[in-house]
C-alpha cells in the first residue's frame, strides 16, 4: 500500500540529514507505528508520504503510484490526515469542518450530508446534535474527535496521524485511542501515526518502527521488539512502559 525506496531528506544543500536511506512497506489495512525522541526524523517522514514535506531522494509509493508524480493537493485529498493541534476551521461549524474534502472533491450535497452524518456518528459525535455548533463550543477531545471525522469523510484509503492524542487528558486520550483502533480495523485503514509514547504504539500498531538520528533502527511487530530487540535504543525505549508499570506496582505496595 505504502512503499519508501531509500528515502533520504536533507536540508541546508544536503549538510544536514533528517532522514537517512529510509526503505519500508505498509501495508494494505496495517497500522504502523514511527517512533522515536523528538528531532529523529518520524515526522518529517511521515509528512514526506503526502508531499508536505519533499523527499530529497528516493522514492514514495502509494498504491503502487510514486508520490512525486501526483499533483500535491489532489494527493492530499485522498489520505486523511490527523494531527495534535487539530487545525479545525474556527469560523465554520462543526459540520462545515467534516464536510470540507468531500465539498473539494465536488461530492453532491445530499451525498456529503450522508457521510457527515455517517463520520460523526462513528466519532460518537450525532450531527443533529453537534453539526450546527462551533469548534469552540466543544471539548479538546471533542475537537480530536471531529479532527478524526474529518480525516475519513472523504473515504482515505490511507490516514496519516501525528501525535493526534498528545494533549488530550489521560481518561480522554485512552477512550480515543481505543475507539480510532476499532475504527481502523473495521474500515481496514493504512494508518501511519507518529507518537513518542511507547505504550500508545505497543497497544494500537500492528508494526512499530524505531527512529534514531533519522535511521530506522528496528521494524517489526510489538512481540517482536519486547522479545527481541536489535538495538541497545529500542531496547530502552520499548522497556519504558515495563519499567513504569513495575514503579506503580512498587508505590501500591509500600502504600
Amino acid at each position: 500500500m505504502i512503499e519508501l525506496k531509500n528515502v533520504q531528506k536533507s536540508y541546508d544543500g544536503g549538510a544536514t540529514l533528517a532522514v537517512a536511506d529510509t526503505s519500508l512497506t505498509i501495508e494494505r489495512g496495517e497500522f504502523l507505528g514511527l517512533i522515536g525522541a523528538s528531532g529523529c526524523g518520524k515526522t518529517t517522514t511521515l509528512k514526506m508520504i503526502n508531499r508536505l514535506e519533499e523527499p530529497s531522494s528516493g522514492e514514495i509509493l502509494v498504491n503502487g503510484r510514486n508520490v512525486i508524480d501526483q499533483n500535491p493537493e489532489q494527493l492530499r485529498r485522498n489520505i486523511g490526515y490527523v494531527f495534535q493541534g487539530i487545525g479545525l476551521f474556527p469560523h465554520r461549524t462543526v459540520a462545515e469542518n467534516v464536510a470540507a474534502v468531500p465539498q473539494l472533491l465536488q461530492w453532491s450535497a445530499g451525498d456529503i450530508r450522508a457521510r457527515c452524518e455517517e463520520c460523526m456518528e462513528m466519532v460518537g459525535l450525532p450531527f443533529d446534535e453537534y453539526g450546527d455548533r462551533s469548534p469552540s463550543q466543544l471539548s479538546g477531545g471533542q475537537q480530536q474527535r471531529i479532527g478524526v471525522a474529518r480525516a475519513l469523510a472523504a473515504r482515505p484509503e490511507v490516514v496519516l496521524m501525528d501525535e493526534p492524542f498528545g494533549a488530550l487528558d489521560p481518561i480522554t486520550r485512552s477512550e480515543l485511542q481505543e475507539e480510532f483502533k476499532s475504527i481502523q480495523q473495521n474500515m481496514a485503514l493504512t494508518v501511519v501515526m507518529v507518537t513518542h509514547d511507547m505504550t500508545e504504539a505497543l497497544l494500537l500498531a500492528d508494526r512499530i518502527a524505531v527512529m534514531r538520528e533519522g535511521v530506522v533502527l528496528q521494524i517489526g511487530t510489538p512481540k517482536e521488539l519486547l522479545n527481541n530487540p536489535s538495538h541497545d535504543y529500542v531496547r530502552d525505549i520499548v522497556a519504558m512502559p515495563r519499567r513504569r508499570a513495575q514503579r506503580l506496582e512498587e508505590l501500591m505496595r509500600n502504600e
